[in-house]
C-alpha cells in the first residue's frame, strides 16, 4: 500500500516540486453499520505547502487504491487552486534588495 500511494502522489504531484514539502494520509474502514456501503475506505490526504496553508483532500470509496487515487485527484486541484491564488500576489512583491528604479530617470 505504501508503494502505491507513493507512486500516485509522485506521478500526481511531482510536478509542484519543492512547493510541496510533505503529504500525510490517513485510512481508515467506514464504520461497521454500513455493510452494504461502497464507499467502505476513506483516504485522508493533507499536503504541507512552502509560504502557504495546508491543504487537505478526501476521499471515499470501495477499496484503499481507489480512495488514495481519488484524493490524490482531488488534492492536485486543491493545491492548483491554492498556488494560483498565491501566483499574482507573488509577483506584486518588491523584489527585496534590489532598487526600484521605476521613474527615477524622470527626474
Amino acid at each position: 500500500m505504501t508503494e502505491h500511494f507513493g507512486a500516485v502522489v509522485k506521478e500526481t504531484l511531482g510536478h509542484f516540486g519543492e512547493r510541496i514539502t510533505r503529504v500525510e494520509a490517513h485510512l481508515s474502514a467506514a464504520d461497521g453499520r454500513a455493510k452494504s456501503s461502497e464507499d467502505k475506505v476513506h483516504c485522508v490526504l493533507e499536503a504541507r505547502l512552502a509560504g502557504s496553508e495546508n491543504v487537505v483532500a478526501k476521499n471515499h470509496a470501495g477499496n484503499a487504491h481507489q480512495a488514495i487515487d481519488g484524493a490524490v485527484r482531488k488534492l492536485h486541484r486543491a493545491i492548483d487552486t491554492q498556488l494560483g491564488k498565491l501566483g499574482p500576489q507573488v509577483h506584486r512583491q518588491p523584489h527585496h534588495g534590489l532598487p526600484d528604479n521605476s521613474g527615477d530617470d524622470a527626474m
